[in-house]
């Protein structure tokens, strides 16, 4: 298959998380497409670059934002495999130079997973008084093939701000271990918000970690896990406040449906200076059953009304 074919198929699968695949096409968008261990497609502009070379099963890539760049548009990246079985290995590292603002919409697309194994190891560092907003949207197929494994090392300096949001409420998840970890400094600000939607035999684990190591540092780990049929979920969120005037918090909410649905929360949070704040809620629910009646009296199947219910929380 060529690099050509390979781009448009990506395009097409990119339209499965409800986004406009044109933006692949149009060059005032900075963009990178990654397809297995390939790049088929990537447009730099004006303060963004991209350095790239083949590893063993994937890519590595560094991304790179001038100082004091305003990136208008948001940068969209697309990492993907098209066949039915394989492995995909991404090392990514972004620098965000001190005082710019870029926003991110990244994309993993595994349309026909049967046995697909993705890695995501990413490491981010912003640079003082920058912001980064990076939107990751999944889709994994309906087979629950996919097993996939993002993984994300982050260093906030001095003000700088970080908006890191991971999605996937189309089709099947597969198996899902999320695992991040962020550093932060004085007067920066993380928000770790993650939304997933388990069907079938689904397992996800989430674990999120902040570090709150400057004086005035804040953050917040948010997760919403919705579990049906016999899908299963665990959130570990973490939370410590080591300078003062820091202020975290953890809020997970875990709702589930069906008697073989599972879901666990494990909070962590821990104060290391007496002027610091952490604190945490965590809940697991069931779906309204007046709710879902009312949607069935409708017209609505129960599973039509369950899909509704639940992106409509996710939303």
């Amino acid at each position: 298959m060529s690099y050509s074919e390979e781009f448009r198929l990506l395009v097409d699968a990119y339209k499965k998380t409800d986004r406009d695949g044109k933006v692949l096409l149009n060059n005032k968008f900075g963009n990178l497409v990654i397809s297995k261990d390939k790049v088929v497609g990537k447009n730099e502009i004006k303060g963004f670059h991209i350095k790239h070379k083949s590893i063993k099963d994937g890519v590595r890539v560094g991304i790179f934002i001038d100082e004091d760049a305003r990136i208008e548009f948001p940068i969209h990246l697309c990492f993907g495999m098209l066949p039915k079985e394989g492995r995909q290995v991404i090392k990514s590292e972004f620098f965000i130079g001190k005082g710019a603002k870029v926003k991110f919409l990244a994309h993993c697309l595994f349309p026909n997973a049967v046995h697909i194994e993705h890695i995501m190891d990413a490491k981010v560092y912003i640079g003082e008084n920058a912001e980064m907003s990076y939107l990751e949207e999944h889709y994994h197929g309906d087979t629950g093939g996919a097993w996939v494994y993002p993984r994300l090392k982050g260093k906030i300096d001095k003000d700088g701000k970080l908006c890191e949001e991971f999605k996937i409420t189309n089709g099947r998840v597969g198996v899902l271990n999320i695992d991040y970890e962020i550093e932060q400094e004085e007067r920066s600000s993380c928000e770790l918000l993650t939304r997933v939607y388990g069907k079938g035999d689904d397992k996800i684990e989430v674990r999120e970690s902040l570090q709150l190591n400057g004086v005035y540092a804040a953050g917040i780990a948010k997760s919403k896990i919705m579990l049906i049929d016999n899908a299963s979920g665990t959130v570990l969120g973490e939370i410590a406040g080591n300078a003062a005037y820091t202020r975290g918090h953890i809020d997970c909410q875990e709702i589930v449906h069906g008697e073989g649905a599972k879901a666990s929360s494990m909070p962590k949070i821990s104060v290391n200076n007496s002027l610091a704040k952490v604190t945490h809620e965590a809940s697991i629910g069931r779906i309204d059953k007046k709710k879902l009646e009312t949607l069935m009296a409708r017209g609505l199947t129960e599973e039509e009304s369950v899909s509704f219910i639940v992106n409509g929380l996710l939303k």
